[in-house]
């Protein structure tokens, strides 16, 4: 099924790398993307998506190629309906001279069936981004605050600094975990990543050197399986688990080892992480600074990302597979 996807604008590469577990790309500009999806109720899963359109056409951004379009389709509806019109910040048409509501208006009156504003029972949505105008029909948006009732400060057990569960989220999801998946997440801390594995019907496995640590994600994940280890001796057979997604220990307010430095605990631990991830599979590891040399070392580096969270800390994403794959 093709899809448009609109997308959360608050990192310029994540919410497209999500995208991954749903389908293939087939098209994209900013904060929008062409999908061809298999299963309609995969893109569910979504942390990094505003809301999910059945695809209808394209043309360019301007209002006499979407009047030619929607000519083109003569859609008709029995059902009651609204049109909506989205110009993207920060694309090539910032400076487009046609309004939103001249798309809209055109929406409203090209389109065969009765108009209801304020509760139609269907939206049709133009997205223009860069130099293209995306127009479908939206078949379901996100609830964006379902995840602020999973926030860090209201489980049982808190810590500070720990990720958000979007992010949580978008992480498991590039790293392709399905139901039924075994996961590992080695640096487990408070059990944000683990929570979000477990929503999704994968077998969460957390360990952690910090006592504390794994105490306190028995009291906000009891589902997972916990465990007191260190991370550059796993417990775990050669190729057990299907997916790992860890966020490493940046050297501050962490339980390491003296005699490691941060280089050697990162090396040993993707040397563990190789080990213990089944052929094909991908790990997806968090960093404060950047370890594609000593990552290369172990796996292919198939994609990197930044996410800035404040001044002093910004977050390095790395993608890693053990098996080839085109680095994007």
């Amino acid at each position: 099924m093709k899809l448009i996807f609109e997308l959360s604008g608050e990192n310029p590469t994540l919410p497209f790398a999500e995208l991954g577990c749903v389908g293939a790309i087939l098209d994209q500009r900013l904060q929008v993307a062409v999908v061809e999806a298999p299963h309609l109720e995969s893109a569910h899963r979504l942390a990094m998506t505003h809301c999910v359109l059945e695809y209808l056409g394209e043309c360019e951004p301007d209002a006499v190629a979407f009047r030619h379009l929607l000519q083109d389709l003569a859609l008709e509806t029995h059902r009651t309906f609204a049109g909506r019109a989205k110009k993207v910040h920060g694309g090539t048409n910032e400076h487009n001279p046609y309004s939103q509501k001249e798309f809209e208006r055109m929406i409203g009156t090209m389109i065969s069936g009765p108009v209801s504003l304020k509760n139609p029972e269907v939206e049709y949505r133009a997205i223009l981004s860069e130099d293209r105008c995306y127009f479908g029909k939206v078949l379901f948006s996100f609830d964006r605050g379902s995840y602020d009732v999973r926030n860090p400060g209201k489980r049982d057990f808190f810590h500070p600094g720990v990720m958000m569960p979007r992010m949580a989220r978008t992480l498991v999801n590039i790293a392709g975990v399905q139901q039924g998946y075994i996961m590992l997440d080695p640096f487990c801390g408070t059990g944000g990543i683990l929570i979000e594995a477990h929503l999704l019907g994968a077998r969460a496995i957390g360990s952690d050197f910090d006592l504390l640590m794994v105490r306190g994600s028995r009291q906000n994940i009891p589902e997972a399986d916990l465990m007191l280890a260190d991370a550059t001796h796993l417990p775990f057979c050669d190729h057990a688990v299907d997916a790992v997604v860890t966020d490493f220990p940046y050297g501050q307010s962490v339980c390491i080892r003296k005699s490691d430095t941060m280089d050697m605990l990162y090396g040993q631990s993707l040397e563990e992480i190789r080990r213990v991830l089944k052929t094909g599979q991908r790990a997806v590891i968090v960093t404060h600074r950047d370890i594609s040399s000593i990552a290369a070392e172990y796996f292919t580096v198939v994609q990197r990302h930044d996410q800035r969270v404040h001044k002093s800390l910004t977050r390095r994403i790395l993608v890693l597979a053990n098996q080839r794959e085109r680095c994007v």
